[in-house]
C-alpha cells in the first residue's frame, strides 16, 4: 500500500481525491493537511483529521497533491520533491512553461521558476510517457481539459482550417470557483440565472493556447448548477474534411482510452459525466462549421480524477485505479 498526503484537504478538490483515495485499493491519504498553518489551519477544518501545514512531514508519504491557491504551491512543490516525492499540483504554479507569462496572467512573480522546465503537463492521455518518468505533474485546469482532449487531435492531423479563428464557448457549475465564497457565486445570484464571464482575459485562456500551440476565442460562462463543464467548439474544417473524419479521427484517437468516450451519434449531458472522470465527446457538422461538443465533471477529470489518474500512472500503480 502506498501513500499520500492531501495539502489543501478542506477544498473542493481535496475533498474529491479523499472520496476517490478511500475506494482506491493500493493507495491512502495518509497526511491531510490544511493549506494554512498552525491555528488558523484548526479554524479552517471542517474534519477532526485535518492537521496544518507541516511540509517537514512529506517524509512519511510516497506522493503529494496540492489543492492550494495559486502562488502557494511553488514552495511546497520544492519542499516535496527535496524530500524525494512524486508531486501532483493542481493549482496554476506550474501550467505555464513562460515565469513571464504566468506573471502576466496570475499577478504574480513565480515563486520557483526553476522548477518549469521540470513540470510536465498532465494531461495523462497525451502526456503518459512524460508523467511516467515525472516527478512533478502539473494537473491541467478543468476548462482546458474539455477542449484540449477534442481538438489535439484534429490539430495533429490537420484536420482544421488555422486560416479560422477557433472558438470555445464553455460552461462550469459554481465549483469551478473553489470553496471560497464571493458575490459572483452566491446563491441568490447564480439561481435562475446565467453569465458570460472573463471575456477575453480569463486565465485559462494563455493555457489553452500553449498547449494548443494555436490561438482560440475562449468565452466561459457561470451555470446555475454545483459541477460539470460543458464546453461547445466551433471549427473549420481543411477542404477535404468534415464531422464525419474528425469523429473517425478522435474514435481513433480515444479508442483505448477508458475515459475518453467519442459518440457516434447524440450529444454528451452533463448528468452523464457527473461524479465520474469521464470526457465525452460529440461532432457534428454546422453548414461550413463543425461543432464540438465535450462534457466533463469539474472536479473529476477537470481537477482531482485526473490528478489521481496522474498520480498512478507516476506511482506505476493501475491507472484506473480508485477511479473505476
Amino acid at each position: 500500500m502506498k501513500s499520500v498526503a492531501i495539502v489543501g484537504a478542506t477544498g473542493y478538490t481535496g475533498q474529491e481525491l479523499q472520496k476517490l483515495l478511500a475506494r482506491h485499493p493500493h493507495l491512502e491519504a495518509k497526511l491531510l493537511m490544511s493549506s494554512r498553518d498552525g491555528s488558523s489551519a484548526k479554524g479552517h477544518a471542517t474534519q477532526d483529521n485535518i492537521e496544518p501545514l507541516n511540509p517537514a512531514r512529506f517524509d512519511e508519504v510516497d506522493g503529494v497533491f496540492l489543492c492550494t491557491p495559486h502562488g502557494k504551491a511553488s514552495a511546497l512543490a520544492a519542499a516535496a520533491l527535496a524530500a524525494g516525492k512524486m508531486v501532483v499540483d493542481l493549482s496554476a504554479d506550474f501550467r505555464l512553461r513562460d515565469p513571464q507569462l504566468f506573471q502576466d496572467t496570475y499577478g504574480d512573480v513565480h515563486a520557483a521558476p526553476e522548477l518549469l522546465d521540470c513540470a510536465v503537463y498532465g494531461l495523462t492521455e497525451h502526456h503518459r510517457s512524460e508523467i511516467q518518468n515525472a516527478t512533478l505533474v502539473a494537473n491541467p485546469g478543468c476548462y482546458p481539459t474539455s477542449i484540449l482532449l477534442p481538438l489535439l487531435p484534429l490539430l495533429g492531423h490537420d484536420l482544421l482550417d488555422l486560416t479560422a479563428p477557433l472558438i470555445a464557448d464553455s460552461k462550469s457549475g459554481v465549483s469551478g470557483a473553489g470553496k471560497q465564497p464571493n458575490e459572483r457565486t452566491h446563491y441568490g445570484n447564480v439561481h435562475e440565472n446565467f453569465l458570460a464571464y472573463g471575456i477575453g482575459s480569463h486565465r485559462h485562456a494563455p493555457e489553452i493556447a500553449q498547449e494548443l500551440g494555436q490561438p482560440i476565442v475562449f468565452t466561459p460562462h457561470l451555470l446555475p448548477t454545483f459541477r460539470g463543464i460543458f464546453s461547445t467548439i466551433y471549427v473549420t474544417p481543411v477542404a477535404d474534411s468534415n464531422a464525419d473524419a474528425m469523429r473517425n479521427c478522435l474514435m481513433e484517437q480515444y479508442r483505448s482510452e477508458p475515459f475518453v468516450q467519442v459518440y457516434e451519434h447524440g450529444s454528451p449531458e452533463l448528468q452523464n459525466v457527473q461524479h465520474s472522470n469521464e470526457c465525452h465527446i460529440s461532432v457534428h457538422d454546422s453548414g461550413p462549421l463543425v461543432v464540438i461538443t465535450s462534457a466533463i465533471d469539474n472536479l473529476v477529470k477537470g481537477a482531482s480524477g485526473q490528478a489521481l489518474q496522474n498520480m498512478n500512472v507516476m506511482l506505476g500503480l493501475q491507472e484506473a485505479a480508485g477511479l473505476k
